[in-house]
């Protein structure tokens, strides 16, 4: 994947960052810090998500981060009062802040593959493309919530065009749609009300019968 956001590119296959012609470093785990704002733009990504899928399994310390943060806004040229794309969430961990167009072959693939269902919750909003998707706080995981009533796997989402189902993993708290606890796999619908333990989500799914202007993610 190839993005674009001000004068700088981001190239995913190459792993490299660049300023025009000129290639800026990044460490690995750098990269991979500014690969995963970028992925997820514009929701912000907790400290323990980053700390999850930086160091999975292995425990660092909050200044390792901040220090990682700084690395990547130094090679954007940036600092944290004076920043354009790399945003503080205070308190709770960093976001994306910039536009960026993904360019290339993944661009044109992304344009045949509308999207048609998102998932949102109180830290943001994730597009769902047909395929599935894991939601818990593991660091393998797409949707990642972080509450301890989540379990590493907790539910599985499934997306076949405007056809969405889920599933409980066999989760601790439980996983309920529209009130009731979740017993094998049910469909969702546009608007349905999901709850994992204490964490309330909500499904929307862009029909041929809804209009943009009803769809607010």
């Amino acid at each position: 994947m190839r993005v674009r956001f001000g004068d700088f590119t981001l190239d995913t296959d190459t792993r490299q960052l660049r300023h025009g012609d000129v290639e800026r470093h990044l460490s690995p785990k750098g990269f991979d810090l500014l690969r995963l704002l970028i992925e997820h733009r514009p929701r912000a990504l907790s400290k323990s998500e980053l700390h999850e899928r930086l160091w999975p399994k292995t425990f660092v310390s909050d200044a390792t981060l901040s220090s990682l943060v700084a690395e990547v806004r130094e090679a954007l040229g940036e600092t944290a009062r004076g920043g354009h794309f790399v945003r503080t969430a205070h308190r709770f961990g960093y976001a994306f802040d910039g536009d960026a167009v993904v360019t290339g072959a993944r661009a044109t693939a992304d344009a045949a593959e509308q999207v048609r269902c998102w998932v949102i919750w109180e830290h943001g909003h994730l597009p769902l493309r047909d395929g599935e998707y894991l939601v818990g706080r593991d660091g393998d995981v797409s949707v990642w919530l972080e509450s301890p009533t989540i379990s590493r796997h907790h539910a599985r989402i499934r997306i076949s065009g405007t056809d969405a189902t889920i599933e409980d993993l066999g989760s601790k708290n439980g996983t309920f749609v529209r009130g009731a606890r979740l017993e094998g796999r049910a469909r969702l619908t546009d608007g349905d009300q999901i709850r994992l333990g204490s964490v309330a989500l909500t499904i929307r799914v862009l029909t041929d019968e809804t209009t943009i202007t009803e769809y607010s993610p």
